[in-house]
């Protein structure tokens, strides 16, 4: 079963043998099956790393004043230098 299907694991295999009857515990599964031998896929820092110019950071929040207001701030942070690509400040959200 883990030649035929190399996508599924230790807990999909342990199911599909309970429903064909077999009693057979997960752990004894993933001991006997048969290690992959495609590559593994990149990690998650790899991908970032790889993707780092490519990524920027959006946020929408409100500040409150010392007046008692509420502005609207909008940023734009490029991952990839740090900075600050647009920044704006209003009292309506709807405003350009």
């Amino acid at each position: 079963m883990c030649r035929q299907n190399p996508s599924w694991g230790a807990p999909r295999i342990h199911s599909e043998l309970i429903l064909l009857g077999y009693e057979a515990s997960e752990t004894a599964v993933d001991r006997y099956m048969i290690p992959s031998r495609k590559p593994c896929s990149q990690t998650w820092r790899t991908f970032l790393e790889n993707h780092l110019p490519d990524t920027v950071g959006i946020d929408f929040f409100t500040m409150p004043t010392a007046t008692f207001r509420n502005l609207f701030t909008f940023i734009v942070l490029h991952h990839d230098r740090r900075r600050v690509m647009h920044f704006n400040v209003t009292e309506r959200p709807t405003a350009e």
